[in-house]
């Protein structure tokens, strides 16, 4: 047993010793200590984060689900809303992913296209909130091709261009529409990268219910149940685009030509010659390596705790370097070496295992080609316990995320400023895990190492290096499908040459919103200096360019209606400073949402009804249509959200989480209650939010 595992670990090191190749000399030299670094908090009020990109001049850009897109200002302190788009929104769609074009803002080709993978609304039904006992805007789980053609939906591959602060949302240009089926949970999500030839890819998720197949592979091909429930039809579709990478060469008119080297040829029947890797289930997040052509992609599992002869493996996380185009065999095998049983689901029969040297896809939703690539190998894998291969990787859930790698340049360490991380990261891909709050370097060599252990990376949700070499880091927080109060947009700066750390500014105010003459006591409490140095405090409340206070306690009185960037910039002797802001609005007030039913404590079980009554409260006359309540299934540390009601009252089905025992996995039935207003006077819409978690009943 001690042979094979060692042979096991040493044929791991090899597989990835290619695959975290840096350029530069590969150095066994131990991590600088993490008091050479320190965490700056950019926006602490980010909405529910999704995305980011960071601009040549270190502003950033980062994208919240509800279709918001806002902007830091690194000079300033100040988060402006930069775009606010209008998407359709049940279970996990909205807006996903940013990314700036290779040539934003830069050289001889220089542009402004920022480009967003997004859900438009479309026709698609939406709940009635006057029905409140039927719910339209969930799809059937059963029915005929009639009862799903209606939320058959796309999300939407486009650009933009960046004009100063805003992303005009008048210039778009349509690129790609990756069709999904609407009003059924989930695994929708998309990244964005370029290369260094300037061609993009686009990851996609397979777009299948994950709750009715115990949690192992979902090829349910009954005649009469909704396609979402095969995911055969989708990342095993050589001829459809989700559960893939794609590859696409961006034309100036919006239009895209396929690059060489994709995994099927133009033409070639029962194919998208868009596709550059296909058999993903949900690839959150990719990165590419522009220096070297790598490309970092890590992929989600299913629940399954346990492996089982007659279904397939336990819950595998994956992370890989794609060089060339592949099949990275999902529904059919979790890797090449771990094959999914066949499983009928009408019978509830178990055939044969797949083949991953040679799968064949002969579902009836299929319309791509039967026989199917051979399965690439991953470079990593692991599932919830230790894995013998990369015991380094530790134990829980399952959230593999694919990092960036660092591209070292000596400017960017240089000068009392600079941020740049060391040499020591050059070439190194990250690697982040969402459910386990850590972030790990993948070195040459199979050495996988801890980056920054002392610090807390609260599920991040996306990390890119800025220009200026600094790391910087959105975090989701803990909790469900809304503005977390951990989540932040966040810089982690190195400060090794100068030993001086730049104080972190912490703002906060007694109320944000309110009717003139509003008063308000601000304070700066909470604001540090890792080196103890004496801080000077500098308010501007009402964006004037004056200073108002110079105390870290102080009140101001709005007596015109507006909004208002309260910022505080903090300094210390050396010159280094930095700013956050506090968003006041005068002239309306944030609604007050409570959940009345159900309350915590309140019984439950999965598969029951739950009625649901939310009062809201607010200076504008209430609107129970804007009324909206999430229903997720908790899961340790994350969630899956199932469906959207609407209105005031309700009733919401909830299901059957197939693939866990309720009986002992960590599950919970999550309601989440939101109303936004309509705003006033032009002043910007105001949200509020309720949740209650019910413990099922054992």
């Amino acid at each position: 047993m001690r042979a094979r595992t060692a042979i096991a670990a040493m044929t791991a090191a090899a597989i990835l010793m290619p695959a975290a190749a840096a350029q530069g000399a590969e150095t066994t030299s131990a991590p600088p200590p993490d008091d050479r670094f320190q965490k700056v908090t950019l926006n602490d009020n980010p909405g529910e984060p999704m995305d980011l990109a960071v601009l040549p001049d270190s502003r950033v850009l980062h994208t919240t689900r509800k279709g918001e897109i806002w902007l830091h200002d690194p000079k300033t302190g100040l988060n402006t809303l930069a775009a606010d788009l209008d998407v359709y929104q049940h279970d996990e769609e909205g807006l996903q992913s940013i990314a700036l074009s290779p040539g934003f803002g830069k050289g001889s080709k220089k542009d402004d296209w920022v480009y967003l993978y997004y859900s438009p609304p479309l026709d698609t039904p939406i709940d009635d909130p006057s029905t409140p006992g039927v719910n339209e805007g969930d799809a059937p789980f059963t029915g005929a091709p009639e009862d799903f053609e209606p939320f058959e939906g796309l999300i939407r591959l486009s650009r933009f261009r960046f004009t100063g602060a805003t992303v005009d949302l008048r210039t778009e240009q349509r690129i790609l529409d990756v069709p999904v089926d609407r009003g059924i949970c989930c695994h929708v999500g998309g990244d964005i990268v370029f290369d260094a030839k300037g061609d993009l890819y686009l990851s996609t998720g397979d777009d299948t219910n994950p709750f009715f197949s115990d949690g192992y592979t979902p090829i349910d091909e009954r005649a009469d149940r909704n396609p979402a429930f095969d995911a055969q039809r989708s990342s095993g579709n050589t001829n459809d685009l989700r559960g893939k990478i794609l590859r696409i060469s961006p034309r100036d008119n919006g239009s895209y030509a396929i690059p060489s080297g994709n995994l099927f040829r133009r033409g070639t029947p029962g194919t998208r010659p868009e596709i550059y890797a296909m058999g993903l289930r949900n690839p959150f997040r990719i990165e590419l390596n522009r220096s070297n052509g790598d490309l970092y992609v890590a992929d989600y599992s299913p629940d399954a705790r346990n492996a089982d002869p007659a279904r397939g493996p336990a819950g595998t996380g994956k992370w890989t370097v794609i060089r060339k185009a592949g099949n990275y065999g999902w529904p059919y095998c979790a890797t090449a070496r771990l094959p999914y049983t066949d499983y009928d689901f009408a019978t509830g029969t178990s055939g044969a295992a797949f083949g991953c040297a040679a799968p064949v896809n002969e579902s009836p939703h299929n319309t791509g080609r039967r026989e199917l690539p051979p399965v690439v190998q991953p470079d990593v894998w692991y599932s919830y316990g230790q894995s013998a291969e990369f015991p380094q990787l530790g134990t829980g859930g399952i959230g593999p995320m694919a990092g960036p790698a660092y591209d070292f340049d000596q400017r960017d360490t240089r000068g009392r400023d600079a941020v740049g991380w060391p040499r020591h990261y050059d070439g190194v891909p990250l690697f982040y895990e969402w459910t386990r709050d850590y972030v790990k370097a993948f070195h040459r060599g199979g050495r996988i190492e801890d980056v920054l252990p002392s610090f807390v990376f609260d599920n991040p949700m996306d990390m890119e290096f800025g220009p200026d070499g600094a790391l910087y880091v959105l975090e989701y927080g803990d909790g469900f499908f809304q503005e977390n109060p951990d989540a932040q947009l966040a810089r982690i700066d190195y400060i090794g040459n100068t030993g001086n750390h730049t104080p972190v500014p912490a703002a906060a105010a007694s109320v944000t919103a309110g009717q003139a003459p509003l008063t308000v006591q601000f304070t700066g409490a909470g604001t540090t200096d890792a080196d103890g140095d004496r801080l000077r405090y500098a308010w501007d409340f009402d964006a004037d360019g004056r200073v108002d206070s110079r105390s870290p306690e102080a009140a101001f009185t709005f007596t015109e209606n507006g909004l208002y960037n309260a910022t505080l910039r903090v300094s210390d002797p050396s010159g280094r400073s930095a700013s956050t802001s506090v968003r006041i609005v005068v002239g309306n007030d944030t609604p007050v949402v409570e959940i009345l039913r159900p309350a915590e404590g309140d019984p439950f079980a999965f598969g029951d009804v739950v009625e649901f009554e939310v009062r809201v409260t607010d200076d504008q006359p209430v609107d129970c249509a804007r009324v909206t309540v999430d229903y997720i299934l908790g899961h340790d540390d994350h969630g899956h959200p199932q469906t959207t009601a609407r209105g005031c009252t309700g009733s919401i089905q909830t299901t059957e989480p197939g693939g866990h025992d309720p009986e002992n996995d960590d599950l919970t039935g999550v309601f989440v209650a939101g109303y936004t207003d309509p705003g006033t006077g032009g002043l910007p819409e105001l949200t509020g939010t309720d949740q209650v978690v019910l413990q099922p009943t054992r």
